[in-house]
C-alpha cells in the first residue's frame, strides 16, 4: 500500500478525490487483504483528504458472513456500493453515504438520473431481501456453511497436491490450482479442463485464467445451501480433478500432449 500511494503522490497535483476497493477482491482471484489493511488505508486517505469507497456489490448482505463486510472489518467508508444479493435476481444497485456527503450534493446542486431510479418494483424487492436474511437468520447460515465448505475444500487440497491455496471469508471461497506449490505456477491447463468436466458432472465452476490472476476458481453458492449440496459439489469436484490429472498423465505418456491441447481446454471451458 505504501509503495501505491508514493507513486501516487509522486504523480498527482490538486484536489484528490477517493480511493475505490474492494474489501475482499472476488473475480481477481478472491484475494483477502491481511489484518488492519483497510485501517491503514483508511488513514492514508484521511492524509490525503480523500474519500474511501468501498466496493461492496459482491460482499454485502451475507456473503461473507456479516450484513457488510465494512461492519466486520470495523472500517466505515464514505460511500458504499452495493447490489447483486440486494436483488435478490433483480437488477437492483445502490449507494449509501453520509448524511454530510449527502447535504452537500444536495447544496451543490447534484443531480442524478436514470430510468430507473427509485423504481418502487426493485425497492419492494430490495426490502423482501433484506427482511429475508434477517427472518431466515442467513448471516449466521453464511458463516456455518462457510466454514463447512472450507472444511470440505481442505480435505481436498490433502489429497491433491494441485491445490496450492486456499482462501476467502463465508460463502465466497477461492481455490488456487498449480503445478507445484513451491513455485506457485498457475495450472491454467488442469484448470480448464477440470471446469469442463465438472459442468457435464452437474457442477457450475467459475475459474479465471488470465495470467497476472492465476488459476483460481471461485465459489459462491446462494445463502441458501444445504450441506448435501455442498457434499455433492465436493464429490464432482473431487472426481472431475481426478479424471483430469489422469488425462494429462496418458497424454504426456503418449506424447500427444502440446500447446493445441491447452487451447482445445480453454475452449471447453469458455
Amino acid at each position: 500500500m505504501k509503495v501505491g500511494f508514493d507513486l501516487y503522490d509522486a504523480q498527482s497535483s490538486g484536489a484528490r478525490a477517493a480511493v475505490i476497493a474492494e474489501p475482499v477482491i472476488s473475480a481477481g482471484g478472491v484475494i483477502v487483504p491481511p489484518a488492519g489493511y483497510f485501517d491503514a488505508l483508511r488513514d492514508e486517505t484521511r492524509k490525503r483528504g480523500m474519500l474511501l469507497i468501498f466496493d461492496e456489490a459482491q460482499t454485502a448482505f451475507g456473503r461473507l458472513g456479516h450484513w457488510f463486510a465494512a461492519s466486520h472489518l470495523g472500517v466505515t467508508p464514505d460511500i458504499m456500493t452495493v447490489s447483486k444479493t440486494l436483488g435478490g435476481g433483480i437488477p437492483l444497485a445502490a449507494a449509501i453515504t453520509t448524511d454530510a456527503i449527502e447535504d452537500s450534493c444536495h447544496r451543490r446542486g447534484f443531480s442524478f438520473y436514470t430510468s430507473h431510479v427509485s423504481d418502487p418494483l426493485p425497492a419492494t424487492v430490495g426490502l423482501a431481501v433484506l427482511e429475508t436474511i434477517a427472518q431466515d437468520r442467513l448471516l449466521e447460515r453464511s458463516r456455518e456453511m462457510g466454514d463447512y465448505l472450507a472444511a470440505g475444500l481442505a480435505a481436498l487440497a490433502a489429497r491433491h497436491e494441485e491445490i496450492g491455496d486456499l482462501r476467502g471469508m463465508g460463502l465466497l471461497r477461492g481455490i488456487e490450482l498449480v503445478k507445484d506449490r513451491e513455485t506457485r505456477e498457475p495450472n491454467h491447463e488442469l484448470g480448464a479442463l477440470t471446469t469442463a468436466r465438472c459442468l457435464e458432472l452437474g457442477l457450475s465452476m467459475n475459474i479465471r485464467r488470465r495470467p497476472e490472476r492465476g488459476s483460481v476458481w471461485r465459489i459462491a453458492p446462494p445463502l441458501t445451501v444445504e450441506r448435501e449440496d455442498i457434499d455433492l459439489a465436493m464429490a464432482i469436484f473431487d472426481q472431475a480433478l481426478t479424471e483430469m490429472k489422469d488425462e494429462i498423465a496418458r497424454k504426456r505418456r503418449s506424447g500427444t500432449i502440446g500447446p493445441e491441447t491447452t487451447s482445445a481446454a480453454r475452449s471447453r471451458a469458455s
